[in-house]
């Protein structure tokens, strides 16, 4: 991923009612760089048609309003893990469909949520990173990011061993299209307490998974006690982990060319909260440089 000094890959996900044309504008509005979206209904099995047109505009409004970055996030319902071959089928249907629309659209990056394995969590695995594997091949262009889950139920994903097992099941040909989203609230409710313990768990990160391969970080605070398993966002610092994993997200240089994204609560007004969190976080950032200039 390329970036330069100037630019903060930040943002938030955004609606793309009307049109993921409408996306590009509703990210400037909030002030961000950056933005996540559904190119489909994620609750809806049903896989809609892109438009020349629609795709032309995608594209020109990207440009006009100068976001840099455009990440997409596959549908809830895909479950590649899955013991039930016509939910399995469905998926893998409804993730080549994914990943046809954001190559059209240009869009480089698709996190994905690991699956449920419902039966036995090695078989699960095996199946997540087989279908991972048919959908990369028939499929060219953008990149998967396995997203970290909270490990609630029989969800695969929500420690750093089992994301890098994932990846290495992937045949190595394709592993370069595999990369990582780490979400802050998923990870400390899965026990890595990067509120106490910041650098202990990337060091973790480091050893087991690898810095280079994470591409996105999903900016969310917890309404739920460390270890939960549950995966509950709140607002930036109004939350169990508080302002310091923020800030130092936002002052670490290990993390500056990182994608970095909120899907915090929308509340009444989801412009006017989206735009307050990203304000809240470009002052964390802002203090650690003016310690550096002075």
């Amino acid at each position: 991923m390329t970036d330069t000094t100037d630019t903060i890959l930040l943002g938030a996900h955004v609606s793309t009612a009307g049109g993921v044309s409408k996306a590009p504008a509703r990210g400037a509005e909030i002030g961000a760089t950056a933005i996540q979206l559904f190119t489909k209904t994620p609750s809806q099995w049903a896989e809609p048609t892109l438009t020349a047109d629609e795709v032309s505009r995608f594209k020109s409004e990207k440009k006009r309003t100068g976001i840099v970055v455009v990440v997409s996030h596959d549908s809830y319902l895909i479950n590649l893990a899955s013991p039930d071959p016509s939910l399995q089928n469905k998926s893998i249907a409804s993730f080549k469909s994914e990943l046809e629309r954001c190559r059209a659209l240009g869009i480089r990056f698709v996190v994905t949520h690991p699956g449920n394995f419902l039966d036995d969590r090695d078989a699960g695995m095996l199946r997540n990173a087989a279908a991972y594997t048919e959908c990369l091949e028939t499929v060219s262009g953008p990149m998967i990011l396995i997203e970290t889950t909270a490990g609630s139920g029989t969800a695969l994903g929500s420690t750093f061993e089992e994301l890098a097992e994932l990846r290495r099941l992937i045949p190595a040909r394709l592993r370069r299209r595999v990369g990582f989203c780490a979400d802050t609230c998923h990870i400390y409710s899965a026990g890595y307490d990067i509120a106490s313990d910041w650098e202990k768990v990337w060091a973790e990160w480091e050893s087991t998974v690898g810095l280079n391969l994470l591409k996105c970080i999903h900016l969310n605070d917890s309404k739920t006690p460390f270890g939960s398993h549950k995966d509950r966002h709140e607002w930036i610092a109004e939350g169990t982990l508080g302002a310091e994993p923020f800030r130092r997200v936002m002052q670490d240089p290990r993390f500056r060319g990182i994608i970095k994204l909120i899907e915090t609560p929308k509340g009444d007004d989801a412009t006017k909260h989206d735009r307050r969190m990203l304000r809240r976080l470009r002052a964390y950032g802002r203090k650690q440089r003016q310690r550096r200039s002075e």
